[in-house]
This record gives C-alpha cells, structure tokens and sequence, in this order.
C-alpha cells in the first residue's frame, strides 16, 4: 500500500510540474510577443473650451486607468495612460490630467490652435501618435519597437466623433462609436477571410460595447488585425468615441505625479488657410437643468399620439416642468403636426446615454418601457413616476411609483386634479401646486 502511495504521489508531482511548465511556456511565449509589440499604451483624447477640459475628458481617463491597471497585472507590462491636450495657453491643464489619472501628458500649445478646426487637429494628432520622441521618455523599455498606440479614445460628442473618424482614417485603422461599456481580453475567432476560415486567438482585443436597438441590446465591435496571410495587415490602435456621462471621473488626486512633454506641431501653409476669427458657443436649446420636474415620453403615446402629447404639454405646463423624449421617439416613428414635430421630436430632448443626462427633483415617465440607454440618463432624479400598461416594463424596477395604465387613462386625471388644487390655492392665496397631489 505505502508502494502505490509512493507512486501515486510521484505521478501528481510529475502532473504539477508539467502543468508549471506549460504555463511558464505560454508566459515566455507572450512576454516574447509583447517585447516586439509594434502598439503600446493607451492614448486618451482631451477637449477643452477656453482653458477647461470638457468633463468627458476625465470620464474617459478613469476608465482608461481602470483598465490599464487591469491589463497591466494581468499580461505584466508596464504601458500607460496618456493623456493627448491641444490649445493655445494650455499647458496649465496637464497637472489637472496627471492628478485625475494618467500617467504622462504630451500637449500641443500653440496660438494656431486656440479654436478646434478639424483638419488641423487630425493632423497634430497623428503626428503625436506616431511620434515616437516622448515614448522613449514616457515609455523608455518599449520605445525601441513603438510604432502608434495600442488603444485610443475620443469623446463621442459633435467634436469627437467627427475627429476620431478623421484620425483613424490617416491612421489606416478602425473606429467604434458611441461606446459605454470596454473590457480586454484574448479572444478565440474564426472568420473567413481574416483566418482563413480558422479559429485563431487575438490577444489584448479591446472589446467595445454599444448600445443598439434603442437601447435593448449591446453590440460588441472588435477591431482585428487580418492573420490571413493573402490579406496579412494590422489594425492599431483599436479606437472608439465613449459616450459623455457613462464613466465617472476619479477624485482628484494631488499627490500623483507624472510625465509632461511638449509636442511642436508643424503645419504647412495649406493647413492655415482656413482660419477661426472669433466664437460664440450655443448653449444647449433645451436646459434641462433649469427645471425641478421633467416629464418624458416614449413610444407608448402610440395608440394617440399627437392627442398624448397635448395632454403631456397641458401636464407640463401645470408642474411648470421640461418635456424630454426617449430615444426611439427621435426617430419619428409617428405621423405628427409640423409644429409638434418641430417642438417636441427633436435630438436635443432625447434623454439617455445617446442624448442627455438629467437629475431633476421629479421624474415623470410615460410609456417609456426602460432601456439601459434611456434609465443611464435619469436614474439620479429625486422621484421617479412611471406610467406603463405593462407591469413587467423595466422602469418598474428604478421607479419610485409605478401606474399600471395607458397614459391616456391617466393623464386626464392628474392634469384635473392639479387644476382642481391651483383653483382651490388660488381662491385661498395660496403658493404653488405641488406634485403630491397626483
């Protein structure tokens, strides 16, 4: 018995060792691939408007910190978070970025980019990523085979998404937009003419999440090289527009320390011929923030849609409120007035990840089911009413009152018992009407 125990516990020893060897061998194998690696860091596109970075900015470095560290431990490599600033006066701002974040800032400071024109910008950008001066200080260990970024991020807002498609086209690679969700990892895939019809492994693949669908489904976009040898290239860096609002900034951190380098742009005389003499920016049409109460509607005004929307109006204007649409109302899906069209089913009121992010002290929420999109934009309000005929509707779940009716069975009656209460304080002198009473 003490022969078979002997034997028994050779042959798991043999077991483990053979195990710790494979994997030493996978390790070796992918720290070999990474010291050759063409694509390293992380590179993080910042706005900023007269001297203030666009929120968006620091939303995107933390969620770029986020997964760097994670990558970082997982594959044992050291790249970084960087963070790409342009302006004129502006170098005041990249101790703001290290302190929310990245690890090292290279910034363009020049009076000939004091307003954003796109062509220009696209070019200093690409000049930036595949410089590779500032990497053998930021990056010292990869700068030997250091080609362009691995990653890059862009703001998924007018400016960004029209700069990310401009610079990923000089760049020769792909681009996701309008993402909110970002994980790394190695992927097993076949494909036909990528792999020649083989299941193959892509390592570090960022794979980049978008809301599709009206928000009910989340499509996941890879950019992948082609490892088909007829039709061999590469595809760096992966890039994608992230949706303002979804990542929360980092607490600022005074403490950390970083890399700041200068880039000195060149321009050639094309490049100045178009000229920004002076700017006025629009503040938003719609100012959500200016109001206690917003009421939005979605597609469930269906059965009578432009009687809904009057008595949504009336409802409105009885809680002095804002009126916000959803998403899949934008894309008018029903024959309305050229006046309600016009005031009510346009971009700018749509509330969510695709639109804006309110926080109201009273959400109303009528014939809105509850997409991702749409509850990612509201979920802060104070109190939530929801009016949906389906209970099993996911709003239920984030709403503080739930009404199980069509809205058009509902809204006559809250719009006549706040009439009743304005006559009733009025006749009395009393103040306002208070939305308790619905």
């Amino acid at each position: 018995m003490s022969k078979l125990n002997e034997n028994i516990n050779e042959s798991i020893e043999r077991t483990a060792s053979l195990k710790e060897d494979k994997e030493a061998d996978v390790l070796d194998t992918s720290n070999k691939e990474d010291e050759i690696s063409k694509y390293r860091n992380l590179y993080v596109i910042i706005e900023q408007i007269d001297g203030k970075i666009v929120p968006v900015g620091l939303e995107m470095i933390s969620e770029a910190r986020r997964l760097v560290d994670d990558f970082n431990k997982k594959y044992l490599l050291n790249e970084k978070v960087i963070a790409v600033i342009l302006g004129n006066d502006i170098k005041h701002l990249c101790n703001d970025l290290i302190y929310y974040g990245a690890d090292a800032v290279i910034y363009a400071d020049d009076p000939r980019l004091q307003y954003h024109i796109n062509k220009i910008y696209t070019k200093v950008i690409v000049q930036i990523a595949t410089n590779t001066k500032h990497i053998e200080k930021i990056s010292p260990e990869y700068s030997k085979q250091f080609i362009r970024p691995r990653y890059m991020f862009f703001a998924a807002n007018s400016t960004g998404r029209h700069l990310s498609s401009t610079v990923l086209a000089e760049l020769e690679s792909g681009l996701a937009s309008d993402i909110n969700k970002l994980v790394i990892e190695d992927i097993d895939f076949r494909h036909e003419h990528k792999t020649k019809g083989q299941m193959l492994t892509f390592k570090k693949t960022l794979m980049m999440y978008r809301p599709d669908f009206s928000g009910f489904l989340w499509t996941t976009i890879l950019c992948l090289d082609n490892k088909n040898p007829e039709i061999k290239r590469d595809y760096h860096p992966q890039a994608c527009s992230i949706i303002p609002g979804v990542f929360e900034p980092l607490e600022k951190d005074m403490s950390r320390t970083g890399i700041i380098e200068e880039f000195k742009p060149e321009f050639d005389t094309k490049d100045l011929e178009i000229r920004v003499l002076s700017r006025n920016i629009l503040k938003d049409v719609i100012d959500f923030g200016s109001y206690k109460t917003i009421i939005s509607f979605g597609r469930g005004i269906k059965e009578s849609p432009e009687q809904n929307i009057k008595l949504i109006e009336k409802l409105a204007k009885l809680l002095n409120a804002e009126i916000g649409i959803s998403l899949p109302v934008s894309k008018k899906p029903f024959k309305l007035s050229d006046k309600i069209n016009s005031l009510y089913i346009t971009p700018e009121r749509v509330i969510g990840t695709s639109g804006q992010k309110v926080e109201p002290t009273i959400y109303i929420a009528l014939g809105i089911s509850g997409a991702t999109q749409h509850l990612a934009g509201m979920k802060n309000s104070g109190f939530i009413i929801a009016v949906n005929p389906d209970e099993n509707a996911p709003i239920r779940n984030e709403c503080d009152v739930f009404i199980k009716a069509r809205i058009e069975d509902v809204l006559p009656i809250m719009i006549e018992e706040l009439e009743r209460e304005k006559m009733t304080q009025t006749r009395e002198g009393g103040g306002s009407v208070v939305v308790g009473t619905v």
